[in-house]
């Protein structure tokens, strides 16, 4: 497998502007929830900033290189889900929006598979490498892993803190489906995401110039 740039980067101007706007968005919306003394949003938006601060933690503790164009995709992502999905019920109000997720999510994970082990396969410390088609299938299975994960942590919110992050489907025979649906379809397209970066991920590790572009996804090792 090819190994990636180990020289530790230094955020770009993009990287620094949207953390400044987003964090100045989150900042008035935390000011204007505690006005309104909605606790509930004030602790979403608190998460989402507590969110944001891990890239960062991972590349000072772990050595980790997060490239700027995936750190931004994170950094949307949570946005995305917590401030706009969430607080902002784009959930409700949009049908595609969480579909939209999962399947970035799928993507998005699969890609930080690949890189982990394309870490492990270019440290001197472990005396293997592994061959294509196993390191794709094992990226497939950690973005389904972590999609199943996720549906794992839905189903308990809404058992022991009455949520309904599983929402319930009116069937035409007119039962009510207890987000089996729901989950079947965030299961699916996280399914898809995997499977299309997977695909793509194949001839990244053949070492083939045409996906270079594909460096802007993967974590990389920082040299001590």
């Amino acid at each position: 497998m090819k190994k990636l740039s180990d020289a530790p980067k230094k955020q770009n101007k993009k990287l620094q502007w949207v953390y400044r706007i987003l964090y100045i968005i989150v900042a008035g919306m935390i000011f204007l929830e505690i006005l309104n003394r909605n606790w509930y949003n004030v602790f979403l938006c608190a998460l989402t900033l507590t969110l944001w601060g891990i890239p960062q933690f991972i590349e000072r503790r772990a050595r980790i290189n997060i490239p700027d164009t995936l750190e931004i995709i994170i950094l949307l992502f949570i946005f995305a889900a917590e401030i706009l999905g969430e607080l902002r019920d784009y959930y409700a109000t949009y049908s595609f929006w969480d579909t939209m997720l999962h399947t970035t999510n799928g993507f998005l994970c699969a890609a930080i598979g690949l890189s982990l082990i394309n870490i492990l396969n270019n440290s001197p410390k472990f005396a293997f490498s592994l061959s294509p088609p196993f390191v794709i299938f094992v990226a497939f299975c950690f973005s389904m892993t972590v999609g199943v994960l996720w549906e794992f942590f839905e189903f308990a919110c809404d058992i022991f803190l009455g949520t309904n992050m599983q929402k319930d489907t009116l069937l035409p025979n007119g039962t009510l489906d207890i987000g089996l649906i729901d989950t079947m379809t965030d299961m699916f397209v996280n399914f898809l995401g995997a499977a299309v970066f997977s695909v793509i991920g194949f001839f990244f590790v053949k070492n083939q110039n045409s996906t270079r572009w594909l460096e802007q996804f993967m974590l990389s090792k920082i040299d001590k």
